[in-house]
């Protein structure tokens, strides 16, 4: 199975060079908008590409507001304040995500609480949640406490992995229910949607309608569900601003406070430098939004090839009885990064070393959170399903192929 899966990579990308995991690919407008930001001066934070780069990122993903910031890291400190986090409350979150998810909850001097995620989603599980909050969560004044820790439960933040879309229907019930703010992490998402149900349909559409309508066209884009979310440019992402993040909100007020905390809480004036309360300088830079801007207009283009990068492993696996994540019922992804599913841990390794000495780069899941020391103190559930998929899987290349 190595032999052949490592032949299926070279006769996509077309090479006997090293391929990398992900790469960007810049075949568009960017080099022209980049030398248009040199040519203005205004390469800082200042200038028209932040403003453009935000209002095409909003309509593109259906949020009334997004706001730019430096990196996702940032952005999702900010989202995580605008929500209501202070410091020694808990956010609960999946075991399974980069690390900057746990160290934002940790900048606002607040800590994660790991639940168990779904193995069809990758991501928070609904049931899960529903369990813990059963057992451990107290109504009080002020919201939800954890019965163990006693520490209110400011926030829930689950992660879109790989790009496909969690059960966020599910979670929003769950939280609903609870009064807990739900903040997304979509930082590996953009481009994925929920498809869900006639609730994402404006009331005014008939059933007939909606029939014949469709199905992605009241599709809601990761990111947009929750209280806030949050999107990543690093430059690994689908699309790249080489470093850079977004926050999406549909309140007018959050959306307000989210731009003036990333503006250092600068007060608007002509030349005085007066600010109102602690901000931090997280405003995206005009450069970047240029290549963003860039980058965005070929954003269809890229999830449509991701795609069919994607189909091309699931052909291959079931032909050679393997088995590769694929997207979850009810849901559109982009396909961020292709992901194999190997039998056991042993596998997997092997699988790792063999890929890497051929000049195939493939990694193994993140570590889980909770395993690493500055959050091992940190409250769980059993994380059966975190553990399993950390055992197998294994992400495989899956640049956008030109």
């Amino acid at each position: 199975m190595f032999d052949g899966f490592i032949r299926l990579v070279r006769e996509i990308y077309q090479t006997e060079q090293f391929i990398p995991l992900h790469e960007p690919r810049f075949a568009g407008n960017e080099k022209q908008y980049l030398l248009d930001v040199i040519d203005s001066t205004f390469v800082s934070s200042v200038g028209p590409y932040v403003g453009e780069f935000e209002t095409k990122i909003a309509e593109y993903t259906g949020a009334k507001h997004a706001i730019a910031t430096v990196n996702g890291t940032a952005a999702l400190h900010v989202a995580l304040l605008l929500a209501g986090v202070e410091p020694g409350e808990e956010v609960i979150t999946q075991a399974v995500t980069f690390v900057a998810t746990c160290n934002a909850i940790h900048y606002c001097g607040a800590e994660p609480v790991f639940v168990d995620v779904d193995a069809a989603t990758l991501g928070l599980s609904p049931a899960a949640l529903t369990n813990f909050l059963d057992c451990h969560g107290e109504r009080r004044d002020g919201g939800i406490y954890n019965k163990t820790s006693g520490k209110r439960i400011a926030a829930c933040l689950p992660m879109h992995s790989f790009g496909h879309p969690c059960d966020m229907l599910g979670l929003l019930q769950v939280c609903e229910g609870y009064g807990i703010p739900v903040v997304e992490d979509a930082a590996e998402a953009l481009g994925s949607r929920i498809v869900g149900s006639n609730s994402f349909a404006p009331s005014a559409v008939s059933a007939n309608e909606l029939a014949s309508t469709p199905a992605t066209k009241y599709a809601k884009h990761c990111g947009a569900l929750g209280k806030l979310g949050v999107l990543s440019f690093n430059g690994n992402k689908i699309i790249t601003t080489g470093g850079g993040g977004m926050i999406l909100t549909d309140d007018d007020e959050l959306a307000r406070h989210a731009k003036h905390l990333t503006t250092t809480a600068k007060l608007p004036h002509a030349w005085r430098f007066a600010h109102d309360q602690i901000g931090y300088n997280y405003r995206m830079p005009n450069l970047n939004a240029a290549l963003g801007l860039a980058q965005l207009e070929q954003l269809p283009a890229f999830v449509e090839r991701k795609r069919a990068l994607a189909q091309r492993y699931l052909d291959w696996a079931q032909t050679n009885g393997a088995q590769i994540v694929v997207e979850p019922t009810g849901a559109r992804s982009n396909y961020w990064l292709n992901a194999l599913l190997l039998d056991d841990v042993r596998q997997r390794n092997a699988f790792l070393e063999y890929s890497n000495a051929q000049g195939v780069m493939t990694r193994p899941l993140w570590e889980l959170m909770a395993d690493l020391p500055m959050y091992k103190h940190c409250q769980r559930d059993s994380l059966t399903q975190s553990r399993r998929l950390a055992e197998r899987l294994v992400n495989v290349p899956s640049s956008v192929v030109l």
